[in-house]
């Protein structure tokens, strides 16, 4: 089995789709690498042990991946760091071999890894846009000819003849994307690059990727952010150590890399301590999920299910269960409770244990967030726990306030009244 097959075959444009040709191929792609588990530091310690063992440790970066991306789509790869997204991204750009499997790229292609290598910071910024463009192929008389027309893009006319050491990151930025604009290729595999620059710029960015995709060109795109894996990819594939976890929809997607990427990472509060406390003894306070379990982690809009337990250690008519929903920055975003009473109007003898569970609908932004948990009857009967519960609210739609709210919204523009 080879380690890389390249098949060029343009052929004609078309849709994406289930009956579009296949673009790039990937069979049971295999990488690892070799990592040293001792470091030598020195040119001493290399003479005075030069035949000392080396130990290594084998890091497999991909193992067994095989997906395909229709001709014409724009496809999506997401996951943590360290799943193996830009290894994979090497390989297709033949900038890395694999150990084993096959790659098949149908079209010519250009990968945009980083932007901005190949760079010559001694020279003007119209000097290496026409270097850049060799380098992805074009002759320098037409790279000469869309010369103006990448300067434009990157707002940089008045700085076109400035060597690239006196730009800004911000201005170097700008031009690498412009460069990469220009590129004549079928496939472009593409690597964090979409927050270059200011907001009327990333609109800018944002327009030229929908053209490209309105132009038929297969793109590959690298990302941590959801928000672009939906706006722009038809397809989207989840990595996770090496291997494909989920392919399908970039809204499906989204919500796995989200789930994946605080799964295990928040601690649920502080429960078996308390600030005060009497008469009473908290057993239970937690989010539970539909089958039992205890969560750390909500999809924004998904039903918060509050669920207490606390033992009684005198008796007494009456306890309150108060809640307090608060915000990173403790901010009480909203208050409730339930007072619960023994049957008939009794008595709540001591050794009982009173059980309240909560439904809350999730408006809330995305961030972490806390429950204050208060217990208090006549008596002295007393608990109060701040900080009971920690959770994190994750999803794609972004808010710069506390909560998110569904709305619409109308415009119309009239005449002035006469």
């Amino acid at each position: 089995m080879s380690a890389e097959e390249t098949i060029v075959n343009p052929g004609p444009r078309a849709a994406p789709g289930p009956g579009a040709p296949i673009a790039i191929q990937v069979e049971d792609l295999h990488k690892s690498f070799r990592i040293p588990t001792q470091r030598v530091d020195s040119l001493k310690e290399r003479a005075v042990h030069p035949f000392a063992p080396r130990e290594y440790r084998e890091l497999h970066a991909l193992d067994g991946v095989s997906f395909e991306i229709r001709k014409g789509e724009f496809f999506g790869i997401v996951g943590r760091n360290g799943s193996g997204k830009s290894t994979l991204l090497k390989l297709l750009a033949s900038i890395y071999r694999a150990d084993s499997g096959t790659i098949r790229l149908a079209g010519r292609m250009a990968p945009f890894i980083e932007l901005g290598v190949g760079f010559n910071a001694d020279l003007t910024a119209r000097e290496n846009v026409v270097l850049n463009g060799v380098m992805m192929g074009l002759t320098p008389r037409e790279m000469r000819r869309r010369l103006d027309s990448v300067i434009e893009f990157a707002e940089l006319g008045e700085f076109a003849d400035l060597k690239l050491k006196s730009y800004s990151s911000g201005m170097l930025v700008r031009l690498a994307f412009s460069v990469m604009m220009e590129a004549d290729a079928d496939v472009l595999l593409i690597d964090e690059v979409l927050a270059v620059g200011d907001a009327s710029f990333q609109q800018k960015c944002a327009d030229a990727f929908h053209q490209m995709k309105a132009e038929g060109k297969t793109i590959v795109l690298v990302t941590h952010e959801m928000a672009a894996v939906e706006s722009y990819c038809d397809r989207a594939m989840l990595l996770s150590d090496g291997e494909i976890q989920h392919v399908g929809e970039p809204a499906e997607i989204g919500r796995e890399y989200l789930k994946l990427n605080f799964e295990g990472g928040v601690e649920s509060g502080g429960t078996a301590a308390t600030d005060d406390s009497d008469g009473a003894r908290l057993v239970d306070c937690r989010i539970a999920g539909g089958d039992g379990a205890t969560l750390t982690t909500l999809e924004h809009g998904e039903e918060i299910h509050l669920q207490v337990e606390v033992e009684l250690l005198r008796d007494v008519p009456a306890v309150h269960v108060g809640f307090v929903i608060a915000n990173a920055d403790e901010l009480g975003l909203f208050e409730f409770g339930e007072l619960v009473t023994g049957e008939s109007g009794g008595m709540l003898e001591a050794g009982k244990r009173v059980v309240v569970k909560a439904r809350v609908e999730n408006s809330l932004g995305t961030g972490r967030h806390f429950v204050h948990l208060g217990v208090q009857g006549p008596g002295g009967v007393s608990i109060y726990i701040h900080k009971a519960l920690s959770f994190v609210v994750f999803g794609t739609q972004q808010s710069r306030g506390v909560i998110v709210l569904d709305y619409e919204v109308e415009a119309t523009v009239e005449d002035q009244a006469r």
